[in-house]
């Protein structure tokens, strides 16, 4: 069979099951639509966070930016990792022994006001469709090359199957879809490294390939040869950093609080039964998070490597199949500049913003004809860098029930952060707005109804900016984790572990912080305010926007800190609530209480 059929089938069976499940968990009261009715193991609570987690940035983008960025990637590594364990051993029990369906709840009560909720669930909208806006290019780019259709068309086919189990199912429906999509996506990305780690160094275990010698007996190590690589198109070393020190701290610290202050995951940790169950499915889902992560180095290694061996100094007739299939996509561009009639790939872009393609005009090489060439440089290859995970088994030459594997895991990837995304945002309006704020007197069959409504509209909005991304699929998860950092992160933080922490504290911390992060994103990043993106030599110390986050982060903490002691103290009810969360279960027993 070819890759389309298999793509068809392999995708068409895990959808399958996805919407199975959905009908078998049907959500029937608030309680299974928000949090699953309580009532999740912790395994399979630890399987489906590690799905949640895992989005089509970590599936498909992560190991791209690393391709390219080589070492200053590992930033996204030690960034989404860190923040997990963060998240894992500083909130998560706590949280769940509060007791509450969402985060704007938690800060709503913990706050003592419904300005508090409100700007929680501002800040949740604002983070969740950020974030959202990256799957859905995910799930669009999947269904573009391996379905023939266009990146549009794609990403609504995706909102069409996350509406239905999302909608249908609510915590509970997605949850246990989670725990199939999290067996398909590890399946997905694990099967062709493995393939790859063999075929390119013998050695089985991606982890270990990656630092192993080649396969063709020269002896040669693989990093070392695609370090030679690098250098000889005139890039700096794969394995050397050009990012400065303080920016690789600020990114990496943005992106660990961001993690910790991500609703969508925050809230998995309320479907458990107790307080211990959410520490046993964090470290299940940390363990299970690690083998993709740990991997990711490895797939970057492998694709990059692969790609400069089967596309550089070559001819357009002699290029590979696959690259001709993202070219038709506008995934991959080239353009003569030089009349040499080799593809030269080399620093710098290639073309000034993405290729414009004029029609079905090819050069007489048989590229097609660019309007918006870049003449600053010598680079004549567009690679968008989400394609990489998606191109590896196709460069490799692997077979095709393989290839159409990864897709399927591409898209299980996407699908399952989504989902948790848009229950999220119908949770925040119909819980926190609607019941908690517009309609205290709203019945249950009203909320639900609410809730499903928010769905469908959310997953409109999610479509919209899948199909209008601000960038590429990890920078867009990247800005997300920034404002998650800059609003949720000292909020909880300072609900939980400092009792004097007060409304007007908490309100003034999240709105500065979202607000700073805000303006640095809308400057830096989408360039509203100037003719022309500003050059990173603007940068505020240097900071890039995903780093950004941080600085956001201490500025909250300040403000939140001063107002707080400039204010009234909370009373004395909230007061015992904050030490009562820090009492680890059955320590007053214990103690004789």
């Amino acid at each position: 069979m070819d890759v389309q059929t298999w793509t068809y089938l392999l995708v068409g069976l895990t959808f399958s099951i996805y919407i199975g499940i959905a009908i078998w968990s049907r959500a029937g009261s608030t309680k299974e639509f928000y949090v699953a009715g309580g009532g999740v193991s912790p395994l399979a609570n630890g399987m489906a966070t590690a799905a949640d987690w895992m989005s089509a940035a970590s599936f498909l983008s992560m190991a791209g930016i690393i391709a390219f960025a080589g070492y200053d990637g590992s930033v996204y590594l030690m960034g989404w990792t860190g923040g997990y364990v963060l998240l894992a051993l500083l909130l998560a029990p706590y949280l769940r022994k509060f007791g509450k369906f969402t985060v704007p709840d938690f800060i709503g009560d913990r706050y003592y006001s419904d300005t508090a909720r409100l700007v929680a669930v501002f800040c949740a909208l604002l983070v969740s469709f950020t974030y959202v806006a990256g799957q859905m290019r995910g799930v669009g780019l999947v269904f573009s090359r391996f379905l023939e259709v266009d990146i549009n068309t794609g990403v609504i086919i995706g909102m069409i199957i996350v509406l239905f189990y999302a909608v249908l199912g609510g915590m509970k429906g997605i949850t246990y879809t989670q725990v199939a999509q999290y067996c398909v996506l590890i399946f997905a990305f694990m099967v062709p490294a493995i393939f790859i780690s063999l075929q390119m160094t013998g050695n089985p275990i991606p982890q270990l390939g990656m630092g192993s010698t080649l396969a063709d007996g020269s002896g040669t190590f693989l990093l070392d040869k695609l370090d030679g690589l690098s250098t000889q198109l005139g890039f700096a070393a794969y394995t050397d950093g050009s990012k400065s020190m303080i920016d690789v701290f600020a990114i990496t610290l943005a992106l660990m609080v961001g993690t910790a202050g991500l609703p969508h995951v925050i809230v998995r940790f309320f479907t458990v039964k107790r307080v211990r169950d959410a520490r046993k499915s964090a470290g299940y889902a940390l363990l299970l998070i690690a083998i993709l992560y740990t991997a990711a180095p490895a797939v970057a290694v492998f694709a990059k490597t692969n790609m400069i061996d089967s596309v550089v100094d070559k001819t357009y007739q002699e290029q590979p199949d696959w690259l001709k299939n993202y070219e038709n996509l506008g995934l991959i561009a080239w353009t003569d500049k030089n009349d040499d009639g080799l593809v030269q790939y080399g620093p710098g872009s290639a073309f000034i913003g993405k290729p414009a393609y004029d029609g079905d005009k090819r050069t007489a090489l048989g590229a097609r004809a660019v309007t918006n060439i870049n003449p600053g440089n010598q680079n004549e290859l567009y690679v968008d860098r989400d394609i990489m995970v998606l191109a590896n088994p196709e460069i490799a030459n692997l077979p095709g029930w393989v290839i159409a594997l990864v897709a399927a895991g591409a898209l299980a990837a996407a699908l399952s952060t989504a989902a948790g995304l848009l229950l999220v945002i119908s949770s925040s309006v119909s819980h926190d707005l609607i019941k908690k704020v517009v309609n205290p007197n709203i019945s249950e069959k009203g909320e639900l109804m609410a809730a499903r409504l928010s769905a469908v509209a959310a997953v409109c909005v999610a479509g919209y900016f899948g199909i209008n991304p601000p960038g590429f699929v990890a920078a867009v998860v990247a800005l997300a984790f920034g404002l998650a950092a800059a609003s949720f992160f000292p909020a909880i933080i300072l609900g939980i572990f400092y009792k004097r922490m007060n409304k007007e504290g908490a309100i003034a911390g999240m709105v500065v912080g979202i607000t700073a992060m805000l303006l640095y994103m809308i400057k830096y990043k989408l360039g509203w305010f100037d003719a022309t993106l500003p050059s990173s030599d603007e940068w505020w110390f240097g900071i890039s926007p995903e780093g950004f986050g941080t600085i956001a982060m201490i500025i909250n903490f300040v403000v939140s800190l001063v107002v707080c002691h400039f204010t009234t103290p909370p009373p004395q009810e909230v007061q015992d609530i904050v030490e009562n969360i820090r009492i680890p279960s059955g320590a007053g027993e214990a103690r004789g209480h």
